[in-house]
């Protein structure tokens, strides 16, 4: 909402209307001797170019826009906005995304299956309210890129920047699960939650899948794993990051969903199998909506002065009306 903080400072607009009357009244005419280089009587100099007249009359109105600008400035504009701030914690989420190769595969939508999670979950973050979000990336090795944080800003900045093989060649899903646990075991969230996508199995790491699933399981954390993507052939280009190759080819994809439920059984979670970007936004929201707890929030006023931007543009409109007084009507200022 729009407000001003001093509002009789509108009141010096009128300075111009009485600028204009004073002026034709001839209050702000000099004492002057008349000496006309011409014939006697002959009129007063007048532009005759339409572009200088233009020209003329357009510096006069940013003259009269800078001073509105300037009045406005001392009317101290700001605009006042509600923010929800919550004062209990909600649901923990982690995402613990398949960066391999292997997700660099386009499907029928056109889209690549890492493209397909970082929209899906980039939609669900600008849904969600009160929950802490937080990413793992993994390939053969897993790292935290972003821990759960409420600052979606951030999280989206950094889901945008996974890229294919950033993590390796392989698929530690292991790794991946157990490095979203040690990151979750110490919030205090009444509910914890590890959303694993993936489109293939386990092929790396140190840790075993089921080791991790039962971490999970120990902790009271929620596991549930997404499988992406199509079954059979798809194409794939694929860049590798470390040597800058380009591979192209056709991908005969057919991982193993009987692992991954396993898997899912160890931590006391949940397996799905989500073939299109559709499915996979579906599947996400039933997710968090069914693991989402009821917080208290408050509300916040925040408000973002406009006084130092009406000032610049005040002095933009200023020095443009020299210019063109100067530059191209060569008048004296």
């Amino acid at each position: 909402m729009l407000s001003f903080q001093t509002p009789a400072a509108f009141l010096l607009v009128l300075l111009i209307p009485l600028f204009y009357i004073l002026r034709h009244s001839g209050f702000f005419k000099k004492l002057t001797v008349p000496a006309n280089l011409g014939d006697w009587g002959a009129p007063l100099f007048a532009w005759h170019d339409p572009k200088r007249r233009v020209l003329h009359v357009l510096s006069k109105i940013l003259v009269n826009i800078a001073f509105a600008l300037v009045v406005f400035a001392l009317a101290d504009p700001v605009i006042y906005r509600q923010e929800k701030i919550y004062t209990t914690l909600g649901t923990d989420i982690v995402f613990v995304i398949d960066t391999s190769p292997s997700m660099a595969a386009t499907e029928s939508d056109g889209r690549t299956r890492l493209e397909s999670c970082r929209e899906a979950v980039k939609q669900l973050s600008l849904e969600t309210q009160g929950a802490r979000l937080g990413i793992v990336a993994m390939g053969s090795q897993a790292a935290v890129i972003v821990p759960p944080t409420m600052d979606h800003q951030v999280f989206s900045a950094r889901l945008a920047s996974m890229e294919n093989g950033s993590m390796g060649d392989g698929t530690a899903i292991g790794t991946g699960i157990s490095t979203a646990v040690y990151h979750l075991i110490s919030s205090k969230a009444p509910r914890r939650v590890i959303i694993l996508m993936t489109d293939g199995e386990n092929n790396g790491g140190e840790v075993h899948p089921e080791t991790a699933a039962s971490l999970c399981r120990e902790q009271g954390i929620s596991l549930y794993i997404l499988g992406v993507g199509s079954r059979g052939p798809v194409p794939i280009d694929y860049t590798d990051p470390v040597t800058g190759k380009t591979y192209s080819a056709i991908l005969n994809s057919d991982f193993d969903s009987a692992s991954l439920k396993k898997i899912a059984r160890a931590g006391n979670g949940r397996y799905f199998e989500l073939v299109s970007f559709e499915n996979l936004s579906r599947g996400l929201s039933k997710i968090v909506n069914d693991e989402s707890v009821a917080q208290s929030w408050t509300y916040k006023t925040r408000y973002s002065s406009y006084s130092d931007r009406c000032l610049l543009w005040a002095l933009l409109a200023f020095a443009l009306s020299i210019v063109i007084k100067r530059l191209f009507l060569n008048e004296v200022v």
